[in-house]
C-alpha cells in the first residue's frame, strides 16, 4: 500500500504540494485545541487558530523562500507561546517543516545559524508560558529538542542527496574514462595490425625487388621468377590492409567480404614469401599441435611474421629457424638467426622501431611472456610463451 501511495504521490506533485499545508493545518489546529484544553486558564482559541493558519499558509513558499518562511513560522510559534499555549510538536509543526526545508536546501552555515535562531526563539517562547514555569522540560527543552531534531534530519537528507549526486558524477566520469580507455586500446590494436601488415609485406617486396635487381645480370631467369612472384606479396598486403581497415568502417557501411584473420595455418605461405625474398626459413614443430583460439592464433602468427620481417630487414644472415613447441599449458615460439658475432652487421637494430614492442604487447595481451636478445654465439633470438586453452585437448585437424 505504501508503494502505491508513493507512486501516486510521485505522479501528482502539485496535489501533494497543495495537500501538505492543509493536512498540517488540521494537525496544528488539533494541537492548539488539545493544548488549550490541557492548559490551566485556557488561552484564546481564535488567535491560536489564526496563527496556525498563517504559519501553514507560509509553507506554500518553503521551496523557493525557505528562510522567510522559517522566520514567519518562528514568529507564529513564539506568538502562540506568548498567548499561553504549550509548544508541543503538534503546535509547532509548521516551524519543524520550515526548519527541515532550510536544512535541506541551504548551506551548512546558514542551517547552523537558522537552527540557533529557532532554538533561541523556542527558549524565549517556552519561558513566557507561565503555566509551565515549574516544568522547563515541557516548556523549553521539549520544543527546542524537536527543532534540533528537525534540523538534523534535514541535514542528513541534504548530505544523502549530495552523496548521491557525487556518486552519479563519479560513475559518469568512470564510464567516460572506460570508454576513452577502450578507444585507445582499439587504436593501439589497429595500429599494431597495420604495422605488422605494412612492415612485413613491404619488407618482403623490397627484398624481392632488390634480389631481382642483383640477379638481373648474373641469373636473369631467377630474377624474372622473383619478379613474377612479387605481385603475390603486394596482393597479400592489399588483402590484409582491406581486412584491417574494414574494422574502422561505420555500421551503416555495406558489409564487404573481408578475408579471415590469419593464423598458423598460413605459416607455410609466410615461409614461401620469405623464401621469395631470399630468406631460407626452417620450421620445426615439437609436441602435439592443439587447436588455438582465434585471438591466440592471430597473436602467434603476427609474432612470427614480425620476427621474420626483422630478420629480413636487419640480419646479415639469409637463414632463420622457427620452432613451435606445444606443451600441456603453453605454446612456445622461437625465431633464431645465427650470425657470426664478429660480423660487422650482426647486431639487430632493435631500438629503432616498434617491432619488438609490438610483439611484446601482443604476447602480454594474451597472458604470455616475451623475450628478445642477442645470443652468446652470435645472432638474435625472439622467444615467447603463449598460454593454451586448457579445454582444447583434441589434436588440431
Amino acid at each position: 500500500m505504501s508503494t502505491h501511495w508513493q507512486r501516486r504521490a510521485a505522479t501528482r506533485p502539485k496535489a501533494v504540494e497543495a495537500a501538505t499545508p492543509v493536512l498540517l493545518l488540521l494537525l496544528t489546529v488539533s494541537g492548539v485545541l488539545l493544548t488549550r484544553a490541557l492548559v490551566p486558564g485556557p488561552p484564546p482559541v481564535w488567535p491560536g487558530v489564526a496563527l496556525a493558519a498563517v504559519a501553514c499558509a507560509a509553507l506554500l513558499r518553503r521551496h523557493d523562500r525557505p528562510l522567510p518562511v522559517l522566520a514567519v513560522t518562528l514568529l507564529c510559534a513564539m506568538a502562540l507561546g506568548a498567548l499561553g499555549y504549550l509548544l508541543t510538536p503538534g503546535v509547532i509543526g509548521p516551524l519543524l517543516v520550515a526548519q527541515y526545508a532550510v536544512s535541506v536546501r541551504a548551506s551548512r552555515r546558514t542551517t547552523g545559524i537558522s537552527v540557533l535562531a529557532a532554538a533561541a526563539g523556542m527558549v524565549v517562547a517556552g519561558l513566557s508560558v507561565t503555566s509551565f514555569r515549574d516544568s522547563l522540560v515541557l516548556a523549553v527543552v521539549n520544543p527546542t529538542a524537536w527543532v534540533l531534531l528537525s534540523a538534523v534530519f534535514g541535514s542528513y537528507v541534504r548530505v544523502r542527496r549530495e552523496y548521491a549526486v557525487a556518486r552519479a558524477e563519479h560513475a559518469a566520469r568512470e564510464r567516460e574514462e572506460e570508454a576513452r580507455h577502450r578507444v585507445i586500446q582499439e587504436r593501439m590494436r589497429i595500429a599494431r595490425e597495420l604495422h605488422d601488415v605494412v612492415a612485413h609485406h613491404l619488407t618482403l617486396a623490397d627484398a624481392q625487388a632488390g634480389t631481382a635487381a642483383h640477379l638481373s645480370r648474373t641469373d636473369p631467369d631467377q630474377a624474372f621468377e622473383i619478379v613474377a612472384r612479387l605481385p603475390e606479396s603486394t596482393a597479400a598486403a592489399l588483402r590484409e590492409l582491406k581486412a584491417t581497415v574494414g574494422l574502422l568502417r561505420q555500421d551503416t557501411d555495406p558489409a564487404d567480404e573481408l578475408a579471415p584473420a590469419p593464423g598458423l595455418a598460413q605459416l607455410p605461405a609466410l615461409v614461401d614469401a620469405c623464401s621469395a625474398a631470399g630468406l631460407t626459413v626452417t620450421v620445426t614443430t615439437e609436441g602435439r599441435p592443439r587447436p588455438l583460439t582465434p585471438v591466440l592464433d592471430l597473436t602467434a602468427y603476427r609474432i612470427l611474421q614480425e620476427a621474420l620481417t626483422n630478420v629480413t630487414k636487419h640480419a646479415a644472415t639469409r637463414t632463420a629457424q622457427v620452432r613451435l613447441a606445444y606443451t600441456r599449458r603453453h605454446l612456445t615460439l622461437t625465431v633464431t638467426n645465427d650470425t657470426p658475432p664478429e660480423h660487422p652487421t650482426a647486431a639487430h637494430r632493435s631500438g629503432g622501431g616498434f617491432g619488438l614492442l609490438g610483439m611484446r604487447e601482443r604476447a602480454t595481451a594474451v597472458g604470455g611472456t616475451f623475450h628478445a636478445g642477442h645470443l652468446p654465439r652470435g645472432g638474435f633470438e625472439v622467444a615467447c610463451a603463449l598460454p593454451l586453452d586448457r579445454h582444447a585437448e583434441s589434436p588440431a585437424p
